[in-house]
């Protein structure tokens, strides 16, 4: 049986692997790979942040992880809503990853602050 937990673990671990691939193709220019760079780090600690998350000793270390979560998954979506407003790649070919990327940060705030007030 899955738990919410494992099938977040897993959205976000899939998260995590189309931004690698999504870095990979990005154009081989100076501006398009900072950018790529910043959201390869983000996109990638979404996952294992979570990951850690699931391993928390305590309410208050979740609380923590959780925070730097969704501020991982906050960042991601920036910088694939720039790679996009700069035209660097199309909304048609992010649009699904972007879509993941805010249903993820909002499932991970609401949690976050579900775990922050009944602390």
């Amino acid at each position: 049986m899955n738990t919410q937990h494992d099938v977040l673990k897993q959205r976000a671990y899939q998260f995590a692997l189309y931004i690698i691939k999504l870095f990979r193709e990005l154009p081989k220019d100076d501006v398009a790979r900072v950018i790529g760079r910043q959201l390869l780090k983000s996109g990638t600690s979404v996952a294992a942040n979570y990951r850690a998350a699931g391993r928390a000793r305590s309410r208050a270390e979740f609380v923590s992880k959780m925070g730097v979560v969704v501020e991982e998954a906050d960042e991601s979506a920036f910088w694939l809503d720039l790679l996009v407003d700069s035209g660097i790649v199309s909304m048609g070919v992010l649009s699904g990853i972007v879509r993941e990327a805010n249903e993820l940060l909002a499932i991970f705030a609401a949690s976050y602050h579900t775990a922050k007030r009944n602390r």
